[in-house]
């Protein structure tokens, strides 16, 4: 009689053991992919925008941190595109907005030499 045991030579659908490391890999490789296509980006395409009209932006970028509504009736696109700075160059916890904008203006002015 045969046992209902499974046998060594029986081709199992599914692996053993699942290999976490590939999945780990794999995502830590999408990370590192995502991290130096966002700094290429930041690089090349948006901190050239800032270069020819350097005081306005900072000016736009003073108003957005400082003020509820910077826009009131205005165009808001000059202020949206300042108020990108924040998110690619965050303020530190208590930085002073002074302090931060001369910190952006710097990298700004480092860019564009």
């Amino acid at each position: 009689m045969r046992s209902s045991s499974p046998s060594p030579h029986d081709s199992d659908p599914l692996p053993t053991a699942i290999r976490p490391w590939k999945i780990i890999l794999g995502v830590l490789i999408a990370l590192l992919a995502i991290n130096l296509w966002f700094h290429l980006y930041t690089e090349e395409v948006s901190l050239p925008r800032y270069c020819e009209q350097r005081e306005e932006t900072l000016d736009y970028l003073h108003k957005v941190i400082t003020q509820p509504r910077p826009a009131g009736e205005e165009s808001r696109r000059p202020y949206l595109i300042a108020a990108k700075l924040l998110y690619l160059y965050p303020r530190d916890g208590d930085e002073p907005v002074e302090t931060y904008l001369l910190r952006v203006g710097t990298l700004i002015d480092n860019h564009c030499r």
